[in-house]
C-alpha cells in the first residue's frame, strides 16, 4: 500500500466517509417521495399512465446503467456525482412548476439519468479512496452504515413532509426537494478523489488477470503522481490502441471473463440484491392482507429498522464461513416464507428478520465484488452487477405480477423466497473459494 503524508490515514478515512454519509442521507432526503404518487392523481393521470411513468423510470436506469459506468472511469467519479443530484432538482422543481404527464416523464428520465450515475461511481470512488489509504478493508462498514443512512433520510423525510405539505403543499415540498438535491450536489463536489482517469486503458490479459482479494497485493507499486498502480505477476498488461469508452468497456468485459472470482460476484450480487429488493414494493400489499390500513405504515417501518440493521451488520457477515454465510442465507429464505404464510401481523417480525439478513448478504456480495477488481475498470464491473440488478428486479415485478393472479400475496411471497435456498446451497459449496477471501482477524480496521 502506498505511504500517505500527513494528515493520518484515518483522518483523511474519517473525512471521507463522514461526507459519503452525509451525501447518503441528503440524496433521499427528498420530501417528494411519500407524495409523488398523490401529485400524479391530483394532476388527473390514470393507473396506467402512472405505472407507464415508472417503466419510463426503469428503462433509463438499465439503458444507461453500464454507459453511465463507463464514464465514471473515463472521467472524474466525483463530478459525475455532484452533477447527479443537480438532474434530479430539475425534475422535482418541473414537476411541481407544470404538472402533465410529459413533464411527470422528463422528470423520470432525469431522476433514471440521477440513478444511473451515481450506480457504480459512488462505490468505486469510496472503495479507491479508501484503498489509496491502506484502509481498503474498512470498506463493508462504510458502505453498510452509508445504506443504514440513506434509509434514515427516507425515513425522515416521510416525517418532514406531513407538515411542510400541510403547510405550503405541494409547492412547498418541491423546493425542499430542490434545496436537498442542490445540498447533496456541494457534498458531492467535497468528497475526495484522488484518481486521474486515463484517456487509455490496458486491457488485462491471460486467465485469472483479476483474481481473488488475495492476489491484488502481489504485485505493482506508486506512479510518481502517488497513485497505486498495480500489476499482476507474469501476466502484464497490454496498451489498448484505442482509448475512450470502447476501451474501458472492454477492459470491464475482459475482468469478468478472465476472472473466476468476478463472475461469481456479478451473478451473486444480482441474485441477492435484486430479488428481495423487488418484494420490497409489494410490503404494503402483503400487510394489507393481515391488519388494517392503518397499521400497515407500522409493519412496514419494522421491516425497514430490519434492513437498516441488516447495513450495520454488514462486517459480521464479512466474517462468516461459506457454511454460515450460506445457512444464514437459507435461515433467511425459511423465515421470509414463514412469516409472509403466517397470515398475521407478528409474521412481519419474521420477514423483517429476513430482510435484515437479505440486506446484510447483499452488502456483502458487492464487498466481494470490489475486493475482486483488480483492473482500472471499477465502475463499468459494477455498473454490470447494478444492470444484472435490474433485470432481475423486473422479472420480480413480473413474476409477481403473474403469481398474484392465481395466489394471495403471502404465497407470492414464499415463492419468491425458493431460490434464496438455491444460493444458499451454492453459497456453502463455494467452501475455501469464498473463506480464503474473508477479512483477516486482527487486520487494520
Amino acid at each position: 500500500m502506498p505511504v500517505t503524508s500527513s494528515p493520518a490515514p484515518t483522518a483523511r478515512a474519517r473525512r471521507l466517509t463522514t461526507t459519503f454519509y452525509l451525501y447518503a442521507f441528503l440524496d433521499d432526503f427528498v420530501l417528494l417521495y411519500p407524495v409523488y404518487a398523490l401529485l400524479f392523481t391530483d394532476t388527473g393521470l390514470s393507473v396506467a399512465q402512472i405505472s407507464s411513468l415508472f417503466v419510463v423510470w426503469s428503462l433509463t436506469g438499465i439503458l444507461l446503467e453500464v454507459p453511465s459506468g463507463v464514464w465514471a472511469d473515463a472521467v472524474s467519479r466525483r463530478l459525475l456525482l455532484a452533477v447527479a443530484p443537480l438532474l434530479g432538482a430539475v425534475g422535482f422543481g418541473l414537476w411541481v412548476a407544470a404538472p402533465s404527464y410529459w413533464v411527470f416523464a422528463l422528470g423520470f428520465v432525469l431522476w433514471g439519468v440521477r440513478g444511473a450515475l451515481q450506480s457504480g461511481a459512488a462505490e468505486a470512488l469510496l472503495y479507491d479512496e479508501l484503498d489509496r489509504l491502506g484502509l481498503a478493508d474498512r470498506y463493508g462498514r462504510v458502505i453498510g452504515r452509508a445504506s443504514t443512512v440513506s434509509l434514515l433520510g427516507a425515513l425522515l423525510a416521510i416525517a418532514v413532509a406531513t407538515p411542510v405539505f400541510a403547510a405550503g403543499g405541494y409547492p412547498a415540498v418541491g423546493v425542499a426537494s430542490v434545496l436537498a438535491s442542490l445540498l447533496c450536489a456541494v457534498v458531492g463536489l467535497a468528497l475526495p478523489e484522488h484518481r486521474t482517469p486515463a484517456p487509455g486503458v490496458g486491457v488485462p490479459t491471460g486467465p485469472e488477470t483479476a483474481g481473488p482479494g488475495l492476489d491484488r497485493g502481489s504485485g505493482g507499486g506508486v506512479a510518481p503522481s502517488g497513485e497505486l498502480v498495480r500489476v499482476a505477476p507474469a501476466q502484464p498488461a497490454t496498451e489498448d490502441p484505442s482509448p475512450g469508452p470502447l476501451a474501458i468497456l472492454r477492459v470491464a468485459l475482459a475482468e469478468a471473463r478472465n476472472s473466476r472470482a468476478v463472475r461469481r460476484a456479478l451473478l451473486l450480487l444480482p441474485a441477492m440484491l435484486g430479488i428481495w429488493g423487488g418484494l420490497e414494493e409489494y410490503l404494503p400489499l402483503l400487510a394489507g392482507e393481515v391488519t388494517p390500513t392503518a397499521g400497515v405504515p407500522l409493519l412496514v417501518l419494522l421491516v425497514w429498522a430490519g434492513v437498516m440493521l441488516g447495513g450495520l451488520l454488514t462486517p459480521l457477515g464479512q466474517r462468516l464461513t461459506a457454511r454460515r454465510f450460506g445457512a444464514a442465507v437459507g435461515a433467511a429464505s425459511i423465515a421470509l416464507a414463514v412469516g409472509a404464510l403466517a397470515g398475521r401481523p407478528a409474521g412481519f417480525v419474521l420477514v423483517a428478520a429476513a430482510f435484515c439478513v437479505l440486506q446484510m448478504a447483499s452488502l456483502v456480495a458487492d464487498v466481494r465484488l470490489q475486493e475482486s477488481i483488480t483492473g482500472p475498470a471499477r465502475a463499468t464491473v459494477t455498473s454490470l452487477a447494478g444492470l444484472g440488478t435490474e433485470l432481475v428486479t423486473i422479472g420480480v415485478y413480473g413474476g409477481y405480477a403473474l403469481a398474484s393472479t392465481v395466489a394471495g400475496h403471502g404465497v407470492v411471497f414464499a415463492l419468491l423466497a425458493c431460490p434464496y435456498l438455491v444460493l444458499a446451497v451454492a453459497l456453502r459449496r463455494a467452501g475455501a473459494s469464498w473463506d480464503r477471501r474473508r477479512p483477516v482477524p486482527g487486520g487494520r480496521r
